[in-house]
């Protein structure tokens, strides 16, 4: 995971079953931080049908959800108010119930 200006790309998951999940990324930071970006480019991997998804929902978090079956390196390149560009990236882990991590 990396940082920038204290904003970090964070996550949630939940397993389906079947080898599937449903996940969802955010960036996190402080609050002051978040209502500076105006909105957030999420490059997922080439073989979703669009890996490059725009978020412009601020009271979320940025939230992207999505849902696959395995993990990979998320980048995000985060919009700011002042026209600055910063860049993310976040490797998406997927857990099954037991704890046990699957395929990357």
């Amino acid at each position: 995971m990396s940082t920038t200006n204290g904003l970090t790309i964070d996550q949630g998951q939940k397993y389906e079953g079947d080898d599937w999940w449903s996940w969802s990324v955010w960036i996190d930071g402080p609050t002051n931080e978040l209502d500076e970006v105006t909105h957030v480019e999420y490059t997922l991997h080439p073989t979703f049908s669009k890996p490059v998804r725009t978020v412009t929902t601020r009271q979320n978090a940025f939230q992207l959800s999505a849902e696959g079956w395995g993990g990979f390196l998320i980048y995000a390149r985060v919009f700011r108010k002042d026209g600055s560009v910063h860049h993310l990236q976040h490797q998406l882990r997927l857990y099954y119930p037991g704890g046990e991590r699957n395929h990357e």
